[in-house]
C-alpha cells in the first residue's frame, strides 16, 4: 500500500486556495468541503502552503476577530511537507505522526495531484493489518 492506491480509492480531488483569500473566506471554503485543511496554491498551480482549522484558530486566538480579515498567506503553513506516490504506507504514517501533521499533499513531479489526510493512513493501516491477521489464522488453521 502506498499513497498512489490510497488516492486511486479516495479520488485525487484536492481544494486549492489562494493565498490572497482572506482567512474568513477559506474558512468558509474548509466548511463547505468539511475538511480540516485546504492546499494554497500560486496563480501557477504552485504549491506555497497549507492551511489548516489549527492555523486559523491560533491566529483568531492571536488576533481576535480581525484576523479573519487577513490574508492566508499571513497564516498558512509555509514550510510544506508532501508526499510521493509511491511512499509507503508506514513512510505516510511516520512522516504524519513525527512532524504532527494531519494532511500531506501528494505530487508527482512538480504536480499536485492529492491529500491523504492521517485519517486516510489509519484507515488502510486498519485494514492492512487486518488482512494480515486474517492471514496468519489461516496460516494456523491451515498447520
Amino acid at each position: 500500500m502506498n499513497a498512489e492506491a490510497i488516492l486511486q480509492s479516495k479520488g485525487h480531488e484536492v481544494v486549492t486556495i489562494n493565498p490572497e483569500d482572506t482567512v474568513l473566506e477559506a474558512a468558509k471554503v474548509l466548511d463547505k468541503n468539511r475538511i480540516g485543511a485546504a492546499v494554497v496554491t500560486e496563480a501557477n498551480g504552485k504549491v506555497c502552503g497549507v492551511l489548516s482549522e489549527r492555523d486559523v484558530a491560533r491566529q483568531v486566538a492571536r488576533q481576535g476577530a480581525e484576523a479573519l480579515q487577513r490574508p492566508v498567506s499571513e497564516s498558512m503553513s509555509r514550510n510544506v511537507i508532501t508526499a510521493k506516490l509511491d511512499d509507503s504506507l508506514d513512510m505516510l504514517l511516520s512522516c504524519m505522526t513525527d512532524r504532527r501533521i494531519r494532511h500531506l499533499p501528494v505530487m508527482d513531479k512538480a504536480k499536485l495531484v492529492g491529500v491523504i489526510s492521517i485519517g486516510d493512513v489509519v484507515k488502510r493501516k486498519i485494514t492492512e493489518t487486518e488482512a494480515e491477521a486474517e492471514a496468519m489464522k489461516a496460516y494456523i488453521s491451515a498447520g
